[in-house]
């Protein structure tokens, strides 16, 4: 089914010069066209591909300037979907993605189940126990904070990069607002919430070998925490206000000032209580704490929206019939 179908995989390069060539001698007869890009890498390893390899389905692409891993997808992206390619698959050049999985990431997307497909290694409880703790805490804590900010309350492992998309899908992304380094696998997925685009988890295996993590608890208390709480907002606005309105609409600014309010309240009379040395009265603290369990109750009851609200219907099926034929 899938050699029906234009595949292009997309290989970010950048200090790969000892995996690249294996890796594109891995990719199987399903891909259609595969997409180098050279983000200024200080080895050469387009250079190197272009001198080295055979393989008639490789193109490389060469970046005059580093723009990071993101960067080099999104000129991946445009490069295929210039070229007609259905799905766009996104391997690292590292050898750390097996080729051989390409398949399953793109049969979610062809069979119209999703837009976006992304790995997951936390799927087989085997494969998580064998995992870094370090990197088992710093994926934990992300997948939290991007089910927040994304609104995909369904998937995990959010720093994966082995990925898949629809072309539909992917000419609809912002290229230049996603963000080009170690946000950018998060950021795709709040950028694909904003589309309404159906994200699917495709389990696979955890590989490491010597790869030492960039992922920094530092990094994700500061940079990411801020980032993530700026495209929760953004979210929350987008698909909320400004698309549409819903009962959810009203449910989280109230149920934010009865909260708020309330907490402010009883913590104001308390310390008036506390300096002049008498018992709050019940009725005080009734006051208080009405309005903060009726804010708390709000507040859930519009993360229990947001959760059924997930994208299901794949955007490249809503899409398409708007698309104009081709002239003969």
């Amino acid at each position: 089914m899938i050699s029906k179908h234009a595949v292009g995989v997309v290989i970010p390069s950048y200090r790969v010069t000892r995996h690249i060539l294996g890796v594109i001698a891995s990719m199987g007869p399903e891909v259609t066209r595969i997409y180098v890009v050279d983000d200024k890498c200080p080895d050469g390893s387009g250079a190197l591909v272009r001198s080295t390899c055979t393989d008639p389905r490789v193109r490389v692409i060469e970046h005059a300037v580093n723009q990071g891993v993101g960067g080099a997808v999104m000129t991946g992206y445009m490069a295929a979907i210039e070229e007609g390619m259905e799905v766009i698959v996104k391997v690292d050049g590292d050898g750390q993605m097996n080729p051989r999985l390409i398949p399953q990431f793109v049969a979610p997307i062809l069979n119209g189940e999703a837009d976006y497909a992304k790995g997951n290694r936390f799927f087989d409880l085997e494969q998580i126990g064998a995992m870094p703790p370090m990197r088992l805490f710093g994926n934990a804590v992300l997948s939290l904070m991007t089910k927040l900010s994304s609104g995909y309350w369904d998937l995990f492992d959010p720093t994966n990069g082995y990925t898949a998309i629809h072309a539909d899908a992917a000419r609809h992304l912002p290229f230049k607002k996603i963000s080009r380094r170690y946000f950018f696998e998060t950021d795709m997925l709040f950028r694909l919430n904003t589309l309404q685009a159906v994200v699917a988890d495709v389990p696979m295996d955890a590989s490491y070998g010597d790869e030492v993590s960039n992922l920094k608890i530092s990094k994700i208390v500061t940079e990411f925490l801020l980032k993530h709480v700026r495209n929760f907002g953004k979210r929350i606005f987008y698909n909320y206000y400004l698309r549409n309105m819903s009962l959810a609409s009203i449910e989280l600014p109230l149920g934010l000032i009865m909260f708020i309010g309330g907490s402010v309240y009883g913590v104001v009379n308390w310390l008036d209580s506390s300096r002049a040395g008498v018992e709050t009265p019940a009725g005080t603290v009734m006051l208080a704490a009405l309005p903060m369990l009726m804010g708390l109750q709000l507040m859930l009851a519009f993360l229990a929206n947001d959760i059924a609200s997930v994208p299901k219907r794949p955007l490249h099926k809503k899409t398409r019939p708007w698309r104009l034929p081709c002239a003969d």
